[in-house]
């Protein structure tokens, strides 16, 4: 990528989809990318709004800290193979603390006994600093202007990522950029593509959308026994995408893995989180899918082709969290003849000695959890039952972690308070941290990238 331009299609292999992600996904797919020669890159998608939100918290708690919690578990099984097979790495590990990610995966190599490797991290995301806070004041609004304002993140495109990668960086660090500018800033540096080039950009702004998410384009969150069956789950093989140089891809999987690359699990990937098919927002360009084609082109292997793209937008989006106070939870279980009246019984026990404390959610998970809703208005409208297992949760958010902590002390207490037959009971307290969404005119958000050295 350092050299220039390259006809070649670049491989792009990704190894997780979110924080949390298998951490055993990575070894296949580089193994795929080394047998299949030519140019390739590893992406590694662990950043999501909660993800970030997370990573403020634990920023604040430990300046060392906020980055992805599995980075060593995530690369050091294949960082060895990837420097000697020139495998440029792209991850936004670095959460909300991109250096402190950067010198953790130098560590690491010192650790294996590796060469250091070229580590770039790309920075302008935070802007909840003095020369963008009038912006943000204004782009929040009234409803945000008395906020306790902790960070504020942008959502980066590709282009500082091609700009490290074609200075020589070995692996790029992000932050907050959008996911599928992790795939497209390999491309625009091993193809050439200029920043205004709407219809490359637009299609592997869809490559890497079909990448952005691990194993679900590779059958694993498409799978739906009996309808929608998929071979192979417990060992679900991650996606690689070739795309060559007009910016048409094909998606495969790491071999000899289980799972699917067909076109129903590419178009479900291809329309997932798609708020318009003709106008998919991005940082780098504004995609349309509206003509593209999905077709197989041999055992798991799916081409896509025909997006185009228009203008990037002229403001990118940002999230800025502020302090919301704390979050407590609680659950118990009840069983046999009864247990749903019980249960109900439990919940209205708790409502009565938490009144007043905070926002209560309750939910009877087997009976109203996924469908209910924070006031409890749902579940108040379903008949009771005869449930005779189900588990009993409760949450509440406070402002002050004292009136918190009496969630989890009331929760314990129901073990000998009643009603009758409680038991399994699991409390958590934490902070939290509260998310505001709003536009930022671009001009106001300045990308760059550094290199980092190791300090050892």
């Amino acid at each position: 990528m350092k050299s220039g331009v390259s006809d070649l299609p670049l491989h792009i292999g990704c190894a997780a989809g979110f924080s949390g992600d298998r951490v055993d996904a990575a070894v296949p797919v580089v193994r795929t990318l080394i047998r299949l020669g030519g140019p390739a890159v590893l992406i590694f998608e662990t950043l999501a709004e909660r993800t970030l939100a997370l990573a403020q918290l634990a920023r604040r708690a430990d300046p060392e800290s906020g980055y992805e919690p599995l980075l060593p578990e995530l690369l050091a099984p294949v960082l060895g193979d990837c420097l000697a097979h020139g495998i440029r790495v792209v991850s936004n590990f670095g959460q909300a603390n991109p250096r402190a990610a950067a010198r953790r995966i130098l560590r690491l190599a010192r650790e294996s006994g590796l060469r250091a490797p070229r580590v770039a991290v790309v920075e302008g995301d935070d802007v909840s600093g003095p020369a963008q806070r009038e912006a943000l004041s204004a782009a929040l609004g009234e409803a945000g202007r008395d906020l306790p304002i902790v960070s504020a993140n942008a959502y980066l495109g590709a282009e500082p990522i091609a700009a490290a990668l074609r200075a020589g960086a070995e692996i790029v660090v992000t932050g907050r950029v959008a996911d599928p500018s992790l795939t497209l800033g390999p491309l625009m540096a091993h193809h050439g593509w200029a920043p205004d080039d709407w219809d490359r950009l637009a299609r592997g702004t869809m490559a890497g959308h079909l990448l952005e998410c691990g194993a679900q384009v590779t059958g694993g969150y498409f799978a739906d026994p009996g309808f929608k069956d998929v071979p192979g789950m417990a060992d679900l093989g991650f996606p690689i995408a070739a795309v060559d140089a007009q910016g048409d891809c094909t998606v495969t999987k790491a071999d000899a893995s289980g799972g699917c690359v067909t076109p129903a699990t590419v178009k479900e990937q291809l329309l997932y989180e798609l708020h318009d098919p003709a106008a998919y927002l991005t940082p780098d360009v504004v995609a349309d899918i509206t003509a593209a084609t999905v077709h197989e082109v041999g055992p798991d292997a799916v081409r896509l082709q025909g997006v185009r793209g228009h203008p990037r937008p002229a403001t990118l989006k940002v999230n800025a969290f502020f302090a919301s106070g704390w979050l407590a939870e609680g659950e118990i279980s009840y069983a046999g003849r009864g247990a749903e009246a019980r249960a109900r019984l439990a919940a209205q026990i708790l409502r009565e000695r938490l009144a007043g404390l905070g926002q209560l959610r309750v939910d009877l998970i087997g009976v109203a959890s996924v469908f209910a809703d924070d006031a409890g208005r749902w579940l108040a409208e379903q008949p009771p039952g005869a449930a005779r297992d189900l588990r009993l949760r409760v949450a509440l958010n406070a402002p002050d972690r004292a009136d918190a902590e009496r969630l989890t002390r009331e929760v314990t207490a129901l073990y000998t308070c009643g009603p009758a037959g409680g038991g399994g009971v699991r409390t958590g307290l934490r902070q939290r941290l509260g998310t505001r969404s709003c536009l930022l005119p671009r001009e106001t958000v300045h990308a760059s990238f550094a290199f980092v050295e190791d300090r050892a």
